[in-house]
């Protein structure tokens, strides 16, 4: 009998364990223990490296949670931050518990918070709308925050005016649209580099290298960048037109609009602070005949390529010119049931989720690669559409096939450039490879 007790164990493991790794809240994290980051400092375009390991070290599982270790560190670049920020993006040694089946908030909607209200899948920190500085209509000026004076109950109290992270903070996003909080650098929108969006609103990536967790693209469901607080999945910017999965690919759309007017009464100046400076300034218009506009929480529940059984999730939004739309991730409310998922230790017996056991064939030729300029004279750049999940060598040949440059895009990074200044007009090759699987393109240099 306890030999047919203990069998029947290791058998319910090993079906959970086979069941548990099909899970995308387990499986979508990227993973890495060797890579270091790097940053940028002002007036200077070469990167700095900060020895701190950058994305995710460790994922491991139990029946219920995932835990995922990590220091909060992407692997693009970060920084500078030209507002006058002194800070840098420092490890943050965090590990954060989600579930592996959320569940939706049947009650009153939590709000969501300030500081984290989610994680990306290179374990960089998500937040919400808000810088921190509010309205203080006793006084008629801004409070909290730097030059301000406290906000009336302290910091995260109850405002009835949240100034809005993304049209007051832009001058000190990097290239990447993130910045660090006392070290912790985050997000509060769609994680890709602002020079890839149709309207460019910030010129930091003109001397900065354009980089981002991942490049929007129009013609594919986005990919899964991370999780919110309460366990549910976010996306990027397109979905399937319909919840079902059919309709072909389409923009993914916020129902909340700009007023027209804050009205009268005691409320901020438009002169002084003009509509968009506010959450306040936002109103949610119920679009739930068309499936491609998302619900007050900023979700909609569809089929996605990670889901095929569907699920509820958030999109980052952006609107027609790819700049990002309010409420940009999550919010102002979650969806599930919230709480906070940083922890201080592993409390539950877990197994360790190796992601080179799952890793697929590497399908180059059907990935949106673009080599650019072509012909070109000075530098060329090799960008990866969409979410690059693994590692790419990137090697630079003359027709002969002798090796001239050498570089790489890792996982989370978007794009990666060769400066060929010294190399000579002709047709030249470039070879990229990843899991022992390659593709070549012909580029003409000419000068």
């Amino acid at each position: 009998m306890k030999k047919i007790t203990i069998a029947f164990g290791a058998l319910l493991m090993s079906i959970t364990s086979m069941f548990a790794q099909t899970n995308p809240a387990i499986t979508s994290w990227l993973q890495n223990t060797t890579t270091t980051g790097s940053y940028y400092m002002s007036g200077n375009s070469t990167t700095i490296s900060n020895n701190i390991l950058v994305n995710c070290q460790m994922v491991e599982y139990s029946t219920n949670n995932v835990f995922i270790h990590t220091k909060g560190i992407p692997s693009y670049p970060t920084g500078p931050f030209l507002d006058g920020n002194p800070s840098q993006a420092e490890d943050q040694d965090a590990i954060f518990k989600f579930p592996l089946n959320p569940t939706q908030n049947s009650g009153t909607p939590t709000a969501t918070t300030m500081g984290n209200i989610g994680v990306f899948i290179n374990g960089v920190a998500l937040f919400d709308y808000r810088d921190g500085v509010a309205w203080n209509p006793a006084t008629n000026s801004l409070c909290g925050g730097p030059g301000n004076p406290p906000c009336p109950g302290g910091p995260g109290a109850t405002m009835d005016w949240n100034r809005d992270a993304i049209l007051a903070e832009m001058s000190g996003f990097d290239c990447s649209k993130g910045h660090p909080a006392m070290g912790n650098y985050h997000h509060h929108q769609n994680p890709s580099a602002f020079d890839l969006d149709l309207n460019v609103v910030s010129t930091i990536c003109n001397l900065y290298d354009a980089d981002g967790l991942y490049a929007i693209d129009s013609t594919q469901h986005s990919p899964l960048i991370g999780f919110a607080y309460d366990g549910f999945p976010i996306y990027g910017a397109y979905g399937y037109v319909n919840t079902d999965g059919t309709g072909g690919i389409v923009r993914i759309k916020s129902s909340y609009q700009l007023k027209t007017t804050r009205g009268t009464g005691n409320v901020p100046s438009e002169t002084s602070w003009p509509l968009g400076t506010f959450r306040e300034d936002y109103e949610y218009v119920n679009h739930s005949s068309q499936s491609d506009y998302l619900d007050e929480h900023n979700g909609r529940f569809c089929v996605t390529p990670e889901y095929p059984n569907g699920i509820y999730c958030y999109f980052t939004t952006v609107d027609s010119n790819w700049n990002s739309a309010y409420p940009y991730a999550v919010g102002p409310t979650f969806y599930g049931v919230y709480q906070d998922r940083k922890v201080n230790l592993v409390d539950e017996n877990t197994t360790v989720y190796d992601a080179t056991l799952s890793t697929v064939e590497s399908d180059l030729e059907n990935k949106n690669i673009k080599i650019f300029p072509n012909p070109t004279s000075d530098f060329i750049a090799i960008q990866i559409g969409g979410l690059n999940n693994q590692g790419l060598c990137i090697k630079l040949f003359d027709i002969q096939g002798k090796l001239l440059r050498e570089s790489k895009i890792n996982k989370g990074q978007t794009i990666s450039y060769f400066d060929i200044q010294t190399v000579y007009s002709g047709t030249y090759i470039i070879e990229l490879s990843a899991n022992g699987f390659s593709t070549s393109r012909k580029i003409i240099i000419e000068k």
